[in-house]
């Protein structure tokens, strides 16, 4: 691959992993956190979300294809890129490291949650509702995986918006890079809480 095309292609993979696979994640934890208002609640918020018109067409165009692409993507680079320890401190390179294997990671984990909901409304015509994430999450096992799946995800993300922001310029100096280090890892923690706390409703 030509380094001018490559360049355009980390561009883009930033891009789909910030707008829309990043707003979409946030909102998905978002709307799953209403489950620790009770079974109704969470009913009430994912049945808002399922009247959306031409739903289908809204999923694969705004959801699977960015989110494929930035997964499919993300593997190449994750088998291809190095640390660059000379522009980047300790700390970085480990969060560079721990961007490749969650990335890893969580291509089977996103697979497999896709498999449990919205294949099994597909193919079994189950209700995508409470009960189908409670009777998901029953077994430790799968529970522990869910949240594992749950920090890698809030993790990629948070050091995601990093590396947007300095691969596309807008931060560039040591200082600023340090100070939204520190934003977007307070970012992670929060969205981690939201996303944990969501995930332990449903037990």
């Amino acid at each position: 691959m030509s380094k001018d095309r490559e360049f355009y292609w980390r561009r883009l993979h930033s891009l789909l992993g910030l707008i829309p696979v990043g707003l979409f994640v946030t909102m998905h934890l978002l709307i799953n956190y209403s489950a620790t208002n009770g079974e109704e609640s969470f009913n009430k918020a994912s049945g808002l979300m399922e009247s959306i018109p031409f739903l289908p067409i809204v999923e694969w165009v705004v959801i699977y294809i960015p989110l494929m692409f930035h997964a499919l993507y993300g593997v190449y680079i994750a088998f291809t890129a190095k640390p660059n320890l000379n522009r980047f401190g300790t700390t970085r390179n480990w969060f560079f490291m721990m961007q490749r294997v969650t990335g890893i990671f969580l291509v089977i984990f996103i697979a497999w949650h896709i498999f449990q909901t919205r294949l099994q409304k597909t193919i079994n015509d189950v209700e995508i509702d409470y009960n189908l994430v409670a009777d998901i999450v029953s077994n430790p096992g799968m529970l522990a995986f869910y949240i594992a799946g749950i920090i890698a995800t809030t993790f990629h993300l948070a050091n995601g918006i990093w590396s947007f922001l300095v691969s596309w310029g807008l931060i560039q100096s040591p200082k600023s890079q340090k100070v939204t280090t520190y934003i977007t890892m307070i970012f992670f923690v929060l969205l981690s809480v939201v996303g944990v706390m969501a995930i332990l409703a449903f037990v």
